[in-house]
């Protein structure tokens, strides 16, 4: 049997003081566009999760996020195309303002309550906030 490999994706969760998480409307990408996002990347070899997902956070809103200030959590096992391993860090503190820097991809930025059922996000995401959200630190999804 073949060793398994896994993409690892890194997903950034920003709250604001109403505890609403950040959300960027994707457009352009051949993939869910039109459905609300976190911040996200892949892991690039050589690069930790947490400096990958600061590294997110600067490339996709403008935001200085240091790794120190990363909790993870969840960690979501799941299978599109290929499997993927999904971590999610809620950054506790951040620096700078946010700003749309990759417009092509994105039609903008905004505050979104993660429980409203008018809010069209990505649906494996909106099920990674739901287990958050429970306390639930790990899922697996579309394994059959």
């Amino acid at each position: 049997m073949a060793r398994y490999t896994s993409f690892v994706d890194l997903h950034l969760i920003l709250r604001d003081e109403q505890g609403r998480v950040l959300f960027g409307k994707r457009q352009n990408t051949g993939w869910a566009d039109g459905q609300l996002g976190l911040p996200s990347g892949h892991l690039e070899d050589g690069e930790s999760a947490t400096a990958g997902t600061a590294r997110e956070a600067e490339e996709e809103i403008g935001v200085l996020v240091k790794t120190g200030n990363l909790r993870l959590a969840h960690l979501m096992h799941h299978r599109t195309t290929a499997g993927r391993v999904a971590l999610f860090f809620e950054a506790t503190d951040w620096s700078g303002e946010i700003t749309n820097t990759e417009p092509d991809k994105c039609a903008g930025w905004s505050f979104v309550d993660p429980a409203d059922p008018t809010a069209e996000i990505v649906p494996y995401i909106a099920t990674a906030l739901r287990h958050i959200a429970a306390g639930q630190t790990y899922s697996e999804g579309g394994w059959s």
